[in-house]
């Protein structure tokens, strides 16, 4: 029963952090409404018997990317304004970025409810530890865990070249 009311708190603090941060329009407040939601998803992961997914979820997510999200809005100097070409190209890409969401979380409930629930058989010890997963990781999800490396690596040299000074010229 405490477990259950936990996770249902948990739950609504995540999705409340995260509507925030989507309402919000302060880049400060933001980045810190994403910590707040990473880690009531820590909590929930928990919880739900996975401590290494709990413990990765807080160290690396709520903790690592959100230094690097907060060095970011701390280089980018908010009064600058955004030319409106550039304005009408982000709507247009946030639009078809939104209809493709939309179409895969589509494609993915239609394929949810026509499937019945089974339990899924641990790969190489109780699920959740670091052994299962570590065996899934360099499995079954090879290609979704290099695909994330590569995409941290661009967030690395993006920081990196936002951080760097232009120089003046003479």
């Amino acid at each position: 029963m405490t477990a259950d009311v936990i996770f249902c708190v948990l739950a609504v603090v995540s999705v409340g952090a995260a509507a925030a941060m989507i309402v919000s329009k302060n880049q400060g407040h933001n980045a810190l409404f994403l910590v707040l939601c990473f880690s009531a998803l820590g909590g929930i992961f928990g919880l739900l018997g996975a401590p290494f997914a709990a413990a990765v979820q807080i160290l690396v997510y709520a903790g690592a990317i959100m230094v690097l999200f907060i060095f970011v809005v701390m280089m980018v100097d908010p009064r600058a304004g955004i030319p409106p070409e550039r304005r009408r190209r982000a709507k247009l890409l946030g639009v078809g970025m939104g209809v493709v969401l939309l179409f895969e979380l589509g494609v993915a409930a239609w394929g949810w409810l026509g499937k019945t629930a089974s339990p899924v058989p641990p790969a190489g010890g109780p699920a959740g530890t670091p052994i299962a997963v570590g065996r899934l990781l360099f499995s079954e999800y090879v290609y979704p865990f290099e695909i994330t490396s590569v995409l941290i690596l661009a967030a690395l040299v993006g920081a990196v070249v936002l951080g760097k000074k232009e120089e003046s010229e003479p």
